[in-house]
């Protein structure tokens, strides 16, 4: 089984105990009994006798209507002071300030309510995530929570055991108050029964520190009292590292089978013993046992004292259930061992308990009581796990290991690799299929670079801020040696072993060098590899066609597809069920963006376009650097929405990219950074480290490498390992990890290549070896009648050559450069500088029209003013003549015998009304004309230049070739140095230009800017009248792309051309061969065969038309007409159809 190392963060702050205190308000007091009514009726009474003698007296005076107004007006007054007097007396106003009391002081104990539930509710928040019930523990396991309890921290070796009623964390203070008969009842009633609910909260998790106590002794039901122990020791293992904390068992063997589950818990396996089947299992029958497994743990342990601090070693748990523990020395002394906790669950507690021993008892209803020295209390209702939840959880912790570098508890200090990081286990053997499953919108497109100062993953979402991520584009700019290369390294690595091809590409690009991204070529998800670009500008704007096709590529598939508005939402349809075709995201990194821009400024346009369309379109970009001068992002810093700054030049460098100085403060050593995103803080972190060498530990071996053991069972017995002879290994010399050895970036990648769909290529290699024809053309073969030929039988007859293959980045494709000699362009003129490969595409077309077309369709007059590269193709079938400059009389029968086919070819059509080439091709193939023995011809011209400097009365004829040729099937071939050297109103008639690399790319008459992209020193590299690159293909039919050893290919090629060819050569011009002495050809003719040959050769003779006198250079014999006769007579006649019949093979 092999094991994973985790990586203990420091401990998350759990959430606060609320504390203080609430002091109650007193109830406001009951209302006392009125004691002055009767002095109020005392003056109610004289009042009203005034009023009785008043009216007496008006009764018994007569007067007038003011004595009745007056008396009126008095007894008013008496009854009023009298009402008055009443009114108050009743005590209504006492009353209503008694209401308004009780309402206020309800009001405040409704307020006080509120705030007490959720006191309450903060501190069960708080006791639950202290300690989370049993079976809950899966989920804390696979957290980040996992053996977050420290040796030094305050809760260490603090388990729960069980629910129960606790205290309010904020205690109620009730008030000073009178006694209860005075005060208001319902207010009082209130109060009570207000401090009666919450003074005690229920149902809250009870915890014991097992360091406060050395023996434990549970009693009760043996189901409660197991299920009790099982949920006590899963707490222990879940929240205390294996390092911190051990467990031993001594158990009886006819209970063994009840703990065979604590085999796969980390904390039952001694640390560094093992036996025949892994790390010794910490389980023995007797104490004694279990002392001698635990010796080196034991030893120098002091007496266990309650009131002595803690002192930091690793505590110790053990179980007894059965196991037998006379003749104990140690772990059964009397007081206990410092740092050990016995819990027994097989003998009884003595009498008499002592400070450090606690008595637990659980009843059959799951009741618990604890009995200490100072007595018993009912705690609760005791926790429970059953076996099955046991033995899942600790099977999940089985695999688990802390690593040394996470003792220190410094996660930034130390170097993490990224298979650490991403959790893979052995990236030799990591499963492809659970790193590459569908992942939630969350988590796609999101990878941890590396690790923060809490020790936890610090995460790059790429995804757009839409998608709650950070992207979709960002700015990386570290100076030299802070790890930046590395950095994108590990992003680009991270991302390959969580995404698939089908999800994710990548096109990186590295303007120096090339050393970032070297083997990342091999990945799958790779669209394009582009570097080196400082030393070859040319690559610069080919990259810029290619990334702008992709751009279009992208918009035309959306479109396509179902007019879908962005990529996501094309996913999501894909995701749905609909039949398309994977779209993965494209993240397009480019390191050293600033020198690029600053050798190509224009390139920022495409970045700008990037950051424009590449969110709906699923393509992302991140921009690496070391400086970042202002200015340098105009119009694309708004694009940029995140930003990641490792340690830079200066700190003005560092407010550019992040805002604050900070970066420039970092440490020297590579990796530390800072990551901004959005409006969103800095968030310091220190990447991943994937260059290293990688060294695999013990279990990790590859399977090749591993020895194979007898199997047996693992279970807690001792498995005694098996006796083994040693052989003595070899000596071998120490290695310097820093240079030998596989590099965890090698691993990865090797394990990832071949995996999963290719990327569409972006990017094709550069034009760089000349394909061959063999290479280029459909496969050949021998055919009876047409000799070695192509098999595709449209190709056969159609004045179609191939010259090389053209470039086509922004459709991310290469085609071969065909040339249509059929119609309007059939001549063919190719311009080139010295030495830039001008003969070989010639020949290369040549030889592409030999294989496509038989002799007798197609015939090539070659004359070879360059450097003799022609020379090379004379024995072709197809070649009826190669002149060199020097051959005088040739070169001028040549134009001479050209024009005076076009002579007849004018005349025949007039005669026969014929109305264009391609009639009279078709004629031909039907048997007609059988006397004209000329298919289409071309004359091939390597040299202009020369042509004009040293044969200038020629130049007339070959200018009339050129305009009047075509119509009637003669083509020119021709090379030139420069444009200049052709008149303009010849060169119109060259409907094929082909453009080598000129001297001075100025004088391009097709693209000045892209002529100064063909690389200089490549022959065959060229422009196409579209401006697009081609190179030049080989004349050779062997597969070898050296040019070195051209001259041997091309001897094959037409070697094998001849050998398949059954018919005769087709020879041109009726002149003697170099070199040929009149005599020597009139001998010949005296013989018989040479007789009737000479006749046959003088009827030809005698048709010949001349373009001027005779002269010298005209024919062999020179001065006189009848001499010429027997000069023609030294080639072999020509039968009636005007071919010559083969020569005997030697």
């Amino acid at each position: 089984m092999g094991t994973e190392i985790v990586k203990r963060p420091p401990r998350r702050p759990s959430p606060e105990l609320p504390s203080g205190e609430v002091i109650l308000d007193p109830p406001p007091e009951a209302p006392q009994p009125n004691a002055k009514g009767w002095q109020r009726m005392m003056m109610i009474l004289p009042m009203a006798a005034g009023a009785a003698a008043m009216g007496l007296m008006m009764g018994t005076q007569r007067g007038g209507p003011m004595a009745y107004v007056a008396g009126g007006m008095y007894g008013v007054s008496i009854l009023g002071m009298i009402a008055v007097q009443l009114t108050q007396q009743s005590g209504g106003q006492s009353k209503k300030e008694m209401i308004e009391a009780r309402r206020q002081f309800m009001r405040k104990l409704s307020q006080l309510r509120a705030q007490v539930r959720s006191t309450i509710e903060k501190q069960r928040e708080a006791m639950y995530y202290r300690h989370p019930d049993p079976g809950a523990l899966w989920s804390t396991a696979a957290s980040g929570r996992l053996w977050e309890r420290r040796a030094t921290d305050g809760d260490f070796a603090v388990v729960r055991i069980g629910l129960g009623p606790q205290e309010i964390a904020t205690p109620l203070v009730p008030p000073q108050t009178r006694s209860v008969d005075e005060l208001e009842p319902l207010c009082a009633m209130a109060l009570r029964r207000f401090v009666t609910t919450y003074s005690i909260v229920p149902d809250l998790p009870v915890a014991m520190a097992l360091r406060g106590f050395s023996r434990v002794y549970l009693r009760g039901s043996d189901e409660r009292v197991r299920g009790l122990v099982r949920a006590l020791l899963s707490q222990y293992g879940t929240f205390h590292a294996p390092d911190d904390a051990l467990l031993g068992l001594c158990v009886s063997d006819d209970r063994r089978a009840g703990w065979d589950w604590a085999k796969w818990l980390p904390h039952a396996l001694h640390p560094t013993k093992v036996d025949a089947v892994g790390q010794l299992r910490l389980v023995a029958p007797t104490v004694t046992a279990l002392e001698a497994m635990l010796d080196d743990v034991l030893v120098n342990r002091p007496r266990f004292d309650p009131t002595a601090p803690p002192s930091g070693a690793t505590h110790l748990v053990v179980v007894i259930d059965g196991g037998d523990t006379a003749g104990s020395d140690h772990l059964m002394t009397e007081g206990g061992v410092e740092g050990v906790t016995i819990i027994d669950l097989t003998n009884p507690p003595p009498r008499l308990l002592d400070q450090a021993s606690l008595v637990l008892d659980v009843a059959d209803n799951g009741t618990m009581t604890s009995t200490t020295m100072d007595g018993t209390a009912e705690i609760g209702t005791a926790d429970g796990l059953d076996p099955v939840e046991c033995e899942a959880l600790v099977r999940q912790l089985s695999p688990l290991r802390l690593s040394a570098a996470s003792l220190t508890d410094q996660p930034m200090s130390g170097e993490l690799g990224l298979a650490e990081l991403l959790n893979i286990g052995d990236p030799y053997e990591f499963d492809l299929g659970r790193t590459w499953a569908t992942r939630p919108n969350r988590d796609r497109l999101r990878v941890p670079l590396g690790i923060g100062p809490d020790g936890r993953p610090v995460e790059l979402d790429l995804k757009e801020s839409a998608q709650d991520g950070m992207g979709p584009h960002g700015l990386l700019v570290g100076a030299t040696g802070s790890g930046k290369s590395e950095l994108l390294r590990t992003l680009v690595l991270a991302l390959s072993v969580t995404h698939s091809s089908e999800v994710l590409n990548f096109v990186l690009i590295d303007f120096k060098g090339g050393a970032t991204f070297t083997t990342l070529d091999r990945l799958p998800h790779t669209s394009a590899v582009i570097t080196n670009l400082e030393d070859e500008l040319s690559l610069v704007d080919r990259m810029l066609d290619a990334i702008q096709g992709e751009l279009i590529r992208r918009q035309e598939l959306l479109r396509s597809a179902g007019n879908y508005a962005s990529q996501r939402d094309y996913e999501r349809a894909r995701a749905a069920g609909v039949p398309l075709a994977p779209l993965p995201s494209l993240l397009i990194i480019c390191d050293e963006f600033s020198e690029l821009l600053t050798a190509k400024p224009d390139f920022i346009d495409m970045f700008v376009q990037i950051g424009r369309v590449g969110r709906s379109l699923g393509v992302h970009l991140l921009l690496a650097s070391q400086r970042l001068e202002e200015g340098r992002l105009r119009g694309l810093d708004t694009h940029l929405s995140y930003r990641v700054g490792l340690r830079t030049f200066s700190s003005m460098e560092s407010r550019s990219v992040l805002g604050v100085p900070d970066a420039y403060e970092l440490p020297r050593s590579p990796g530390h950074g800072y990551l901004k995103a959005g409006t969103e803080g800095l968030t310091r972190f220190r990447a991943a480290y994937v260059s290293g060498r990688y060294r695999r530990g013990v279990g990790n071996q590859r399977r090749e490498d591993r020895q194979t053991d007898p199997v047996q069972a693992y279970s807690t017995w001792y498995a005694t390992p098996p006796v083994v002879t040693e052989e003595k290994p070899a000596e071998v010399p120490e290695q310097d990890d820093d240079v030998l050895g596989e590099t965890l970036l090698d691993v990865v990648v090797a394990r990832l290549e071949g995996q999963g769909v290719p990327a569409h290529q972006v990017w094709l290699p550069p034009l760089a070896e000349s394909p061959t024809l063999d290479q280029i053309l459909p496969p050949l073969s021998a055919d009876p009648r047409r000799g070695l030929t192509v098999t595709d039988p449209e190709l056969l007859g159609t004045l179609r050559g191939v010259a090389g293959i053209i470039d086509k980045p922004f459709e991310q494709r290469r085609d071969l450069l065909w040339t249509d000699l059929s119609g309007a362009t059939g001549n063919v003129v190719v311009v080139g500088g010295p030495q830039t490969g001008k003969s070989t595409i010639i020949r290369t077309l040549m030889g592409s029209l030999a294989l496509t077309h038989t002799p007798r369709e197609v015939q090539f007059y070659c004359l070879d003013f360059g450097g003799g590269g022609l020379s090379t193709l004379r024995d072709l079938p197809h070649v009826g003549g190669t002149a060199s400059r020097m051959e005088t009389n040739q070169v001028r029968r040549t134009i001479s015998e050209l024009r005076t086919l076009l002579a007849e070819r004018e005349a025949r059509f007039t005669a026969n009304g014929i109305d264009s080439m391609a009639t009279y091709r078709r004629m031909k193939r039907d048997g007609k004309f059988a006397e004209d023995r000329f298919g289409d011809v071309f004359l091939v011209l390597d040299g202009l230049v020369t042509l004009r400097n040293e044969f200038e009365d020629l130049e007339p004829g070959v200018t009339e070739l050129a305009n009047r040729g075509l119509g009637y099937g003669i083509h020119l071939i021709v090379t030139c140095t420069r444009w200049m050297e052709m008149r303009p109103a010849v060169r119109d008639m060259f409907g094929t230009r082909l453009e080598l690399r000129l001297g001075d790319p100025a004088d391009s008459e097709i693209n000045r800017r892209a002529a100064l992209n063909v690389p200089t020193g490549t022959p065959g590299r060229g422009l196409t009248l579209d401006a697009l690159h081609f190179l030049a293909g080989l004349p050779r039919i062997d597969g070898q792309q050296d040019p070195g050893n051209l001259t041997d290919g091309i001897a094959k090629f037409v070697q094998a051309v001849r050998n398949e060819w059954r018919g005769s050569r087709h020879h041109g011009s009726g002149c003697c061969p170099t070199g040929c002495r009149t005599r020597r050809c009139r001998r010949r003719a005296t013989t018989p065969s040479a007789a009737s040959r000479s006749a046959s050769r003088r009827a030809t003779c005698s048709r010949s038309t001349w373009t001027s006198p005779p002269s010298r250079t005209s024919c062999c014999s020179a001065t006189s007409r009848r001499a010429r006769a027997p000069s023609c007579a030294a080639w072999p006649a020509r039968s009636a159809s005007g071919t010559r019949p083969p020569k005997p093979r030697s």
